[in-house]
């Protein structure tokens, strides 16, 4: 089996420090140490590319630039590197969305993966100018999905669902080849629209204890549909040629952190109606003690920040290990990122990926092309 590398696209900003906001939370003043341009995203993709990531994830919402408009302009400066676009579902009609995948696959060369986000906060979603309530949104995503992929078939589609209504509707061209479709969620209805639509489930990075349930519960739920996914897990990564080098940098982004930021964030996210927030609050409490929830496994991030929380932290051979645990539960992609991006890239990318390579985890995507600019991994 080889593993799979996604990278991130820092689409709210990026520094040395960490860059909080998300869920309903504004980006923090870091955001603008280095701010997110074009140029600058690009030569992180470009980093991503090179080491040996498949794909970038680009996040969505109102703290940052919209995905679509970002990686279709970043697309241009890179010649294999994936996009997983986050996008919502309620804020775009699903014919217009299936046609506007096929073209972002026909001009970027087939470099198109989906990451479907049902919604964020509900005050946020109203802003965009959607009023359903968490469930219906889930329940509109389900209906969105199935336009979507019968649009990409190739089919003439007729619907009329609680939510959603197209008549006669039909691309004039379908995308080659058909995104994949990569989702997540902890409620009972999130698992039931992931069973019945997704290709890739993904998790926030939990401990692998609490993964190992989530997979055993999405596949027994896919099982029933007739169906098998993928699992990815997201994830921040601090990773050094040292496990002592890789905490100091771990306690300097703590020690960055400012407490009155710390409780207006953490303010903000108690309020959030999601269940993965929920489960990510839990692993800290709000407290800068006791954050290495796992070997290895820190969830000082989401003191910050929302969303994902939790950051691999060790030397370059305790994360690839911690990689392998999480592979042996059915984790097939990663989806990670580190503060600042551009160099986190270079240390996970020089770093773990060589060693899981000679393990037989990994093989660069671009095959010989990519072995041949790797860089040893030092020790």
């Amino acid at each position: 089996m080889s593993l799979t590398f996604h990278w991130f696209l820092p689409t709210n900003g990026d520094s040395r420090h960490v860059v909080g906001g998300g869920h309903g939370t504004p980006a923090t003043a870091s955001g603008r140490d280095r701010p997110p341009t074009v140029g600058y995203l690009s030569q992180i993709a470009r980093a991503a590319e090179d080491l040996g990531f498949e794909g970038a994830l680009t996040p969505t919402g109102a703290w940052c630039e919209d995905a679509w408009l970002t990686t279709a302009m970043v697309s241009r400066h890179t010649e294999r590197l994936k996009f997983l676009v986050a996008f919502r579902p309620g804020f775009v009609s699903p014919t217009l969305a299936a046609q506007m995948a096929s073209t972002f696959q026909r001009q970027s060369g087939g470099r198109l993966l989906l990451n479907v986000v049902t919604g964020g906060e509900s005050h946020e979603q109203r802003a965009y100018g959607d009023f359903l309530d968490k469930d219906d949104r889930y329940r509109r995503t389900g209906e969105f999905l199935q336009i979507v992929r019968e649009l990409w078939e190739g089919k003439t589609v007729d619907l009329k669902g609680e939510h959603l209504r197209v008549e006669d509707a039909r691309l004039a061209r379908v995308p080659d080849p058909v995104p994949e479709v990569y989702f997540g969620g902890s409620s009972p209805i999130a698992g039931e629209i992931a069973a019945r639509h997704v290709d890739v489930y993904l998790t926030w990075g939990e401990p692998p204890a609490r993964v190992a349930e989530k997979i055993a519960w999405i596949r027994g739920l896919a099982a029933r549909q007739g169906r098998t996914l993928r699992f990815g897990i997201r994830l921040h990564v601090i990773t050094r040629d040292t496990s002592e080098a890789a905490w100091a940098e771990a306690d300097r982004l703590l020690a960055g952190f400012d407490p009155a930021t710390v409780a207006s964030v953490q303010a903000g996210l108690a309020r959030s109606e999601s269940e993965g927030q929920r489960r990510m609050l839990a692993l800290h409490g709000g407290d800068r003690d006791g954050l290495e929830i796992h070997p290895n496994l820190w969830a000082g991030i989401g003191l910050v920040r929302g969303g994902a929380g939790t950051a691999l932290v060790g030397s370059h051979t305790e994360v690839a290990d911690r990689i392998k645990e999480y592979a042996a539960l059915g984790i097939e992609e990663f989806v990670l990122s580190g503060y600042p991006h551009l160099e986190e890239a270079y240390w996970f990318g020089e770093g773990v990926l060589p060693r899981l390579a000679a393990e037989g985890l990994w093989t660069h995507p671009a095959g010989e092309k990519g072995e041949s600019v790797q860089v040893p991994f030092a020790g």
